[in-house]
C-alpha cells in the first residue's frame, strides 16, 4: 500500500477544545483511517505551520482523498495536507525510468 504524510492545523476552537478535555487524536482518527482501509504508521504533535504529523497507508489516492474530504468538512482544521511517499526503491525506479523520458525545457 503506498504511504502518505498527513499534515494537520487545528482550529482555534479545537484547541481550546483539547485544552479542556486533552485526548490522543491519533488513536480517535485510527477508525477512520482504518474505515477507509488505511493504517497509520506513526504520528505526533509538532510545532510550526502543522500542528500533528502521522505517516499513513492508504490503498490509493482515491481512499486518501476520502479521508481527507471527511476529515476537512467537520471543520476542526484550518489546513489539512496530503503528501504521496515513494519508498527508496520506488524513488530509485522513479529515477532510472526519468533517465528515458524526453523533455525539452523552455528557451
Amino acid at each position: 500500500m503506498p504511504y502518505y504524510l498527513v499534515q494537520t492545523a487545528y482550529t482555534p476552537e479545537a484547541w481550546a477544545t483539547m485544552i479542556k478535555n486533552p485526548q490522543d487524536r491519533i488513536a480517535l482518527v485510527r477508525p477512520a483511517i482504518e474505515s477507509v482501509g488505511g493504517t497509520i504508521e506513526a504520528g505526533y504533535l509538532s510545532f510550526g505551520e502543522y500542528d500533528l504529523v502521522a505517516i499513513v497507508e492508504f490503498p490509493d489516492n482515491a481512499a486518501a482523498a476520502a479521508f481527507s474530504v471527511a476529515t476537512t468538512a467537520r471543520g476542526a482544521l484550518k489546513s489539512f495536507k496530503t503528501t504521496p511517499l515513494l519508498t527508496m526503491a520506488e524513488a530509485q525506479n522513479a529515477m532510472k525510468a526519468a533517465s528515458s523520458v524526453q523533455y525539452e525545457p523552455p528557451k
